[in-house]
């Protein structure tokens, strides 16, 4: 039968169970023989002959089809294939330890639950990832903290300039202050000095 399920390599456990149940299949869809089916439908099988082998042939097809459907339904709702993939990796690799002359005790008790046995296979794995990421998280907290800090020294910085920036237009309005209420005469007479000074010193 061509299914998905036989169109997926597999495992030889998992081929040598879809052969022979792709047998099963087959056998049982055409138990029912020609001769049977002309006992129970006599008088139609008589009177019209080829119709009745090609109805007949067209119900074993379709009955084989629908066993087919249903067992790769359950392939699929149960991982058939993967749980026998698994179970052969674990076959065979108990085989390849016999053969090495592997004789420890095996770790399993019956009195051990699947949990505990669980538990002490990924809490250690747990315990590393754990320490990682504190060790990732003391990083960038370290690092937001210089960060932190570099920002303050930027924003003392930019207030300090800014302070000074008003301090010098401060003196500068003063300034400015000052040299509106000097009379106009006076600056004429101050401008006209500095430049006799300075074409005498020229």
């Amino acid at each position: 039968m061509a299914t998905n399920a036989s169109a997926q390599p597999g495992s030889k456990r998992w081929t040598y169970f879809h052969s022979a149940l792709q047998l099963a299949i087959q056998r049982s869809a055409h138990k029912w023989s020609y001769e049977d089916f002309a006992e129970c439908f006599s008088l139609w099988c008589d009177e019209q002959p080829e119709n009745a082998a090609t109805i007949f042939n067209l119900v074993s097809s379709r009955l084989e089809s629908s066993i087919t459907e249903n067992c790769e339904e359950l392939f699929k709702k149960y991982n058939v294939k993967e749980n026998l993939d698994n179970l052969h990796a674990v076959v065979t690799a108990a085989r390849a330890r016999k053969q090495t002359g592997y004789d420890g005790k095996d770790v399993w008790r019956e009195d051990l639950q699947p949990r505990t046995a669980v538990r002490a296979r990924t809490i250690p794995l747990l315990e590393r990832e754990r320490d990682r990421l504190k060790a990732e998280l003391a990083q960038l907290t370290a690092e937001n903290s210089e960060l932190q800090s570099e920002m303050e020294r930027n924003i003392r910085a930019k207030e300090e300039a800014d302070r000074e920036a008003a301090r010098l237009l401060d003196v500068l309005d003063k300034a400015l202050a000052k040299w509106d209420r000097m009379p106009l005469e006076k600056v004429e007479e101050w401008t006209l000095k500095t430049a006799e000074e300075a074409g005498s010193r020229a």
